[in-house]
């Protein structure tokens, strides 16, 4: 075994062109109000990686061009079709009016873990401001609400880190019903 040249990866890798004409999975992320433009950069380059359907960036998430934004996305706000709405409870309801179940991420009475839920595609995944959560207004739109088990003191992960973490599940959960 033997570590590959970036040269070696990255010819393993599509092109933007290449890209472009390459199904997505349909998987929407919503990103409500994240203040954080590192964190928001590395959710791009996770929705990259995933190739989901787009982001949809809300209330006073960062948009596209920042230099924060680009430090941790490194080029893929290029890559992932993203859009933007002030207002998450207007975005939430017009995927819900398009038919897209919607999943929120986050700690409620009736939240599963997120292992556990049999999901519907297309999906669309909400992530809340870093401090106070998803919105009640949003978790009343929900289908459903999942969580990450903690088995720490601490209740929560950041935010990039759940969201690799789930967006990498829903990606994988896709493709095994695709397999079956």
């Amino acid at each position: 075994m033997r570590k590959l040249s970036h040269e070696e990866i990255t010819s393993q890798r599509p092109t933007l062109k290449e890209l472009s004409d390459k199904e997505r999975f349909p998987i929407i992320s919503v990103l409500d109000n994240i203040r954080s433009m590192y964190n928001v950069g590395s959710v791009f380059r996770t929705s990259d990686a995933c190739r989901i359907e787009r982001l949809v960036l809300c209330g006073m998430t960062a948009q596209p061009p920042r230099k924060e934004i680009e430090k941790t996305a490194l080029g893929s706000v290029d890559s992932v079709p993203w859009n933007y709405y002030q207002n998450s409870v207007e975005a939430v309801s017009d995927l819900k009016n398009q038919g897209i179940q919607v999943v929120s991420v986050e700690h409620c009475s009736h939240s599963v873990d997120y292992r556990k839920l049999e999901v519907e595609y297309p999906v669309a995944l909400v992530f809340g401001h870093e401090v106070t959560g998803v919105k009640d207004e949003i978790i009343e739109l929900s289908d459903h609400a999942i969580e990450i088990p903690m088995y720490g003191v601490k209740q929560s992960l950041n935010i990039a880190v759940a969201y690799g973490i789930i967006t990498y599940h829903f990606v994988n959960e896709y493709l095994r019903s695709k397999e079956a």
